[in-house]
């Protein structure tokens, strides 16, 4: 009574028969188009910044002077495959998982 009736009409090109293949391409290009800057922008470098982090784990030695994420400065103690021994001062040695260097530093920069 109060609402009148809304009848839908066909667009143009569906009621010409299937669409233009070039147009239904063209509306599918900014979206690939944002998916290739975010992959050289942010996917990239990150598996770039993994890979060498991967690297520096990988040839720790004896001796190598190291930050850890926490900021604990020492010197590598011991190797395990996961695990590393740090001396922080004389005498005193902690367990750290691998993965918790941050940097190797140069030699002698600890006293």
């Amino acid at each position: 009574m109060f609402i009148s009736n809304a009848y839908a009409q066909a667009a143009p090109a569906a009621a010409a028969g299937g669409g233009d293949m070039s147009s239904s391409l063209m509306s599918m290009l900014p979206l690939v188009l944002m998916f290739v800057v975010l992959y050289f922008i942010m996917i990239r470098p990150q598996m770039k910044k993994q890979k060498e982090h991967r690297a520096m784990i990988d040839a720790l030695a004896k001796g190598d002077e190291v930050v850890t994420a926490g900021g604990m400065l020492g010197k590598v103690a011991s190797l395990s495959d996961s695990q590393i021994g740090l001396q922080i001062a004389n005498g005193v040695e902690v367990q750290m998982q691998r993965s918790a260097v941050v940097q190797v530093l140069p030699k002698g920069t600890i006293k």
